[in-house]
């Protein structure tokens, strides 16, 4: 959540004042002055001391396996949203999905209410890491590999970055594959392997950036971030 947001609610300032203890020095964050109203904060992660006031956010974090059929939307007028699959009680009308998975696209997906996080998250200049994992109708090739690594055209001169593709099994009429890209095309993995003349019948993502889908965590179901989980996410906190 924006610094100056948290001040603003938690010791019901003005804007006026809000900005006044900026410039006298009295916001403290992990021990230093911060000079900067705009900062993402969370005081799981950082110790927010403003006027020689511990300042304490709510912000959630929720690890979700995104099912097949589900669309990733806040709302929707034909299909079960994702943020829909939220229990009540842990519901926020803030909440909201990280990036977007395909309708027929499984696997992780991260909800908050923590906007600046998700913006930055998505941000090309940062390059988070994506995996999927996917199946191929045809057999991939060493060639394939090659040319994902030099960077798959699209048609219209589109160039994509440099993707790592790894065969995890083949045979003579099918593939299964895991594959990491840095940006977020749309329809983006399904595209370069279609300018390779395949075509992805499954995919599902199994990680972004430091976080990892949990083997145990069932499609559907979604969890809160472990303390260690939204440690690694604190170097996106700008």
């Amino acid at each position: 959540m924006r610094l100056d947001k948290v001040i603003e609610e938690q010791l019901q300032t003005t804007r006026k004042a809000m900005k006044r203890l900026f410039l006298m020095h009295k916001v403290i964050v992990d021990g230093q002055i911060e000079r900067n109203p705009a900062r993402n904060v969370d005081s799981q992660l950082h110790e927010i001391i403003v006027d020689g006031e511990r300042l304490v956010t709510q912000q959630v974090y929720y690890l979700l396996n995104k099912p097949f059929g589900v669309v990733t939307a806040k709302k929707d007028g034909q299909f079960q949203t994702v943020t829909e699959l939220v229990a009540p009680i842990d519901f926020r009308a803030e909440l909201y999905p990280v990036g977007r998975l395909d309708r027929d696209t499984t696997g992780l997906l991260l909800l908050t209410d923590n906007g600046q996080l998700g913006y930055d998250l998505l941000q090309p200049g940062l390059k988070v890491s994506k995996t999927y994992q996917a199946e191929i109708n045809e057999r991939v090739t060493e060639a394939d590999i090659a040319a994902f690594a030099e960077g798959i055209i699209f048609d219209g001169g589109i160039v994509c970055q440099p993707a790592k593709l790894k065969i995890l099994a083949t045979t003579e009429k099918s593939s299964k594959v895991e594959l990491t890209i840095q940006e977020g095309k749309f329809h983006q993995v399904k595209k370069m392997f279609l300018a390779r003349g395949k075509k992805v019948t499954a995919l599902k993502r199994v990680a972004m950036g430091p976080l990892v889908l949990p083997a145990d965590l069932a499609p559907g179901d979604y969890r809160k971030l472990t303390v260690q989980e939204l440690q690694q996410l604190k170097i996106y906190f700008r």
